[in-house]
């Protein structure tokens, strides 16, 4: 009898360890780790949003500009830099337009443009330092071709553009490197004439000094 019940006893015990080993193979072949703890999953991985793409920078544009909405279609070949006293002039097959003129006192050069294309170019003299010529825009005033300053005893001042009231206007002069003018500026008196026919009241002067010729 108690052989018997060591007999019952041992199965007891057997038939519970062969269920553990069976659910041990089946647990390894499943990759799980028997005795330890599984490990919990791991986090998900964070990925960051990517930004919508930026706007591409504005192209650069394909012709320079004399002014915002001017485009310059020509610029008049004077084979180099030009020099004290020279001037150039070409207006043929240039269309009717708006005319702008520029002046850079940096390169000492007055340019006039129609349309966007330069018709004509001149070396200038300008205010000395003591009576700068002023920057900025300037509307053309007044005309008068056979103008005498009121201020400076009656010097001739032909083909006058009034540029300000008090006294600053481009007109005729003689161009030299030795010379300055009271703050007006002064261009070659056959291309004063011609300046003074092409300019009407009202017409735009820009006055720089090598800058970025904006209004």
């Amino acid at each position: 009898m108690a052989r018997s019940r060591r007999l019952v006893t041992a199965l007891a015990v057997v038939v519970p360890l062969a269920m553990l080993a069976t659910a041990a193979a089946l647990l390894l072949s499943a990759g799980w780790s028997v005795g330890a703890t599984a490990a919990p999953p791991p986090p998900p991985r964070l990925v960051r949003a990517m930004a919508p793409p930026s706007k591409a920078p504005p192209a650069a544009p394909a012709e320079p500009q004399v002014e915002p909405g001017m485009v310059l279609k020509r610029v008049l070949d004077t084979g180099g830099p030009i020099k004290f006293g020279d001037w150039f002039w070409d207006e043929h097959g240039v269309p009717a337009g708006p005319v702008v003129i520029t002046v850079d006192l940096k390169a000492q050069v007055l340019s006039i443009f129609r349309d966007g294309y330069e018709i004509g170019t001149a070396a200038i003299i300008y205010g000395a330092d003591d009576k700068p010529t002023p920057l900025g825009t300037f509307p053309i005033l007044q005309k008068d071709a056979d103008h005498h300053s009121s201020t400076y005893w009656g010097a001739p001042m032909p083909y006058m553009l009034r540029l300000t009231w008090d006294g600053v206007s481009i007109h005729g002069a003689p161009i030299d490197p030795h010379y300055a003018t009271h703050g007006c500026i002064g261009v070659p008196k056959p291309f004063a004439k011609k300046l003074f026919a092409a300019a009407r009241l009202g017409d735009k002067v820009i006055v720089t000094d090598g800058k970025m010729m904006t209004g």
